[in-house]
């Protein structure tokens, strides 16, 4: 073909006109700005092997710019995760929380005695546009872990995340270690952890979704001097992190654990 067949489309000469000594060719014709004949075949003006109407590209933009502003809208309509820090009042616990509340999660912030902290704290997680309350309550104590709960369900209607970080010292050296600074480190710091894993995880596996976080410590790998309780608390919270990680990931709840350095 002379002028309309290369003009529009490289076609294959010998499937459709036979064989090159039998092939005839068509008359030409004078070139459209809209269309061309070949044959009985009516096409449009392309470029390459692709033709598209300028109508044809206006809904294409229409359309990815509606998928766009769904899109957009969908992602606003997630609802932040709500997450619980034991002993964020102060220290490593007033890290996590503030560092959740900028990544826009709605934080619980746990306390025993220092109410004032734990406030600013909540007040500093609100002044980034985040969500936060205060709850008072000692984790060692499985009325108070229910109630920090129910208080989370309350506010939020769900848990998502778990930081277990509340945790004392007793430090002394195994000879003088009384009874009761032997059992104070151990509730708190290994049974308080115990109590909230397991109040939090019954919220989480209704939902098959969730988060569960353990500070634990290098003492309670290495053994540390005047520490036997902090470091025997510490080597119990890692059998507890790793028992629990195995009991709960056929239920998507995925249980970490966070060695801090004393």
């Amino acid at each position: 073909m002379a002028v309309a067949a290369s003009s529009v489309i490289a076609l294959n000469s010998v499937s459709i006109f036979g064989d090159s000594s039998d092939r005839k060719f068509l008359p030409t014709r004078q070139w459209s700005p809209i269309s061309c004949r070949i044959g009985s075949v009516h096409t449009k003006p392309c470029i390459g092997l692709q033709c598209r109407s300028r109508r044809s590209f206006t809904s294409s933009s229409v359309r990815a710019k509606r998928v766009e502003q769904a899109s957009s809208e969908a992602a606003q309509e997630v609802e932040a995760p709500v997450a619980i820090v034991t002993g964020a009042s102060r220290g490593i616990g007033k890290a996590v929380a503030l560092a959740l509340g900028k990544a826009g999660c709605k934080v619980l912030v746990n306390y025993v005695r220092s109410s004032k902290e734990a406030e600013a704290v909540s007040k500093e997680i609100e002044s980034y546009g985040g969500q936060a309350v205060t709850f008072g309550g000692d984790v060692l104590k499985e009325a108070n872990v229910d109630a920090m709960i129910k208080t989370a369900l309350d506010a939020w209607g769900t848990v998502d995340i778990l930081v277990n970080n509340a945790g004392i010292t007793r430090d002394t050296l195994l000879m003088r270690m009384t009874k009761l600074q032997w059992q104070e480190v151990i509730d708190v710091n290994l049974t308080g952890a115990f109590l909230c894993t397991q109040a939090a995880a019954k919220v989480m596996m209704k939902k098959r979704k969730g988060k569960i976080i353990n500070i634990s410590s290098v003492a309670g790998l290495v053994g540390n001097l005047g520490q036997a309780n902090y470091s025997a608390a510490k080597a119990g919270v890692i059998g507890l992190t790793k028992t629990v990680a195995r009991e709960y990931a056929s239920r998507n709840i995925n249980e970490g654990m966070v060695n801090r350095q004393k």
